[in-house]
């Protein structure tokens, strides 16, 4: 369905409605700071980065029908180094992940958005829903998120 593709495409890296899309949030943030922890127990902006990627990943592999299960990267990775190298490659596995969900999109026939995934309905982890609130869940996901980072940029 051209129009949720279309919201994914946005929020990615489009004309997001509610501001920066998430790549130029990303883009935003300087290196030196991706890593720090500037909130008591909140995550890191690497973090959060590697907490959208796996759910990216998530949401393609349930719409490509695979059975839904936690992310195999974990729902919030931890960063396994803490360098502006380190920081590219996060970005560079979002854009991947990103560009691999549009092309799923991309493939899905029009008639099978409203095809629920295989397993029944926990709404803690997503399950249960059809391809299309599948998707539109994880442009919520990324705006939200995007939001966060944005916030944490400031510091």
């Amino acid at each position: 369905m051209f129009i949720i593709t279309n919201e994914i495409k946005k929020a990615f890296n489009g004309d997001a409605w509610h501001g920066n899309h998430v790549m130029q949030t990303l883009n935003n943030v300087k290196p030196e700071n991706a890593f720090e922890h500037y909130i008591t127990n909140a995550h890191s902006i690497a973090e959060i980065a590697l907490h959208l990627t796996s759910w990216t990943e998530e949401v393609s592999s349930r719409l490509t029908g695979k059975t839904a299960a936690e992310p195999e990267m974990g729902d919030w990775p931890n960063p396994n180094d803490k360098t502006p190298k380190a920081w590219e490659k996060i970005i560079f596995d979002f854009k991947i992940a990103n560009e691999e969900l549009i092309r799923v999109c991309e493939s899905i026939k029009d008639s099978h958005w409203d095809d629920e995934t295989k397993d029944e309905r926990n709404p803690v982890l997503g399950t249960g829903v059809t391809k299309i609130e599948l998707v539109n869940g994880l442009v919520q996901h990324h705006a939200y998120h995007s939001g966060q980072i944005a916030l944490l940029s400031k510091f």
